[in-house]
């Protein structure tokens, strides 16, 4: 029995997933808590799926992802499913993805989307660290409800940031601030234009800017896009009014920033 006023302490997950490769060798392997990583056999290059088996986040849960590649490894990384935050009472959900990519080496990283629910709250840092001459794709996309449940999102706390940094210098910073302030305000241009599904993709190599024209041509109806590149960056942002029209046109830029290779098994429908 509880004394009157006593709180319960509710039971929070943790968990750390760290995988590395030496080119196409498997180098480290280390999973703790929640946190797993799959190897699913690929014909093409390695694949990695994080997955957290603690089903969702909420307050005062924890989560860390991290690949470490060498010996010029390419290596695709992606989630087993969507990540959900769920309602947060006492406090945010961390989320900390950390990802070094070593010389002659590609990542691409290909998270599914983050799905919030009224209510919740998220913080989440992504950094990819790469050498001089290493690349990336990364992606990250956010889903405000389920529209196909009628779920509509009231209240919600996200902070999330992502940073590509080569050769120890920020190449490209992208700190987003979602609150219930600014939920009243969506339907404004300046945020999302009524917009409930959003994506950012970052391509970011040298020579990136000669994919610019095919990124655009692969941009289609029923979702609002734009695509710029400077600097050995492309960048593609994306908005749409619920996940499936996001998620069918981020296959298709996929197919082409990807030079026609499928996505990662788990993304295929």
């Amino acid at each position: 029995m509880l004394d009157s006023g006593q709180q319960v302490k509710m039971q929070r997950s943790a968990g750390e997933a760290r995988v590395g490769f030496a080119g196409a060798r498997l180098g480290q392997l280390r999973q703790v808590g929640s946190a797993k990583a799959q190897l699913p056999r690929s014909s093409g290059r390695p694949e990695v799926v994080f997955l957290n088996t603690s089903g969702g986040l909420t307050s005062g849960d924890r989560l860390d992802y991290a690949v470490s590649l060498t010996e010029g490894a390419h290596v695709t990384a992606t989630t087993q499913t969507a990540e959900r935050a769920y309602r947060a009472n006492d406090g945010p959900a961390h989320v900390r993805v950390m990802h070094d990519v070593g010389a002659g080496c590609w990542l691409d990283w290909l998270p599914q989307e983050t799905i919030l629910f009224d209510r919740s709250n998220l913080q989440r840092d992504t950094r990819i660290a790469l050498a001089p001459d290493a690349g990336c794709l990364l992606l990250e996309s956010v889903v405000l409800g389920r529209a196909a449940m009628a779920e509509e999102v009231r209240s919600l706390s996200l902070r999330d940031r992502r940073t590509l940094i080569r050769a120890g210098v920020p190449v490209f910073m992208e700190p987003l601030v979602l609150d219930t302030a600014a939920l009243a305000h969506l339907g404004q241009t300046a945020l999302l234009g009524g917009a409930r599904a959003f994506a950012t993709l970052v391509l970011c190599a040298q020579g990136a800017e000669d994919a610019l024209g095919a990124a655009r041509d692969a941009l289609t109806d029923g979702v609002e896009a734009a695509a710029s590149a400077y600097d050995g960056k492309l960048v593609v942002r994306l908005l749409a009014a619920d996940g499936w029209p996001l998620r069918r046109q981020i296959l298709s830029l996929l197919r082409v920033l990807r030079r026609g290779a499928p996505p990662p098994r788990v993304w295929q429908m």
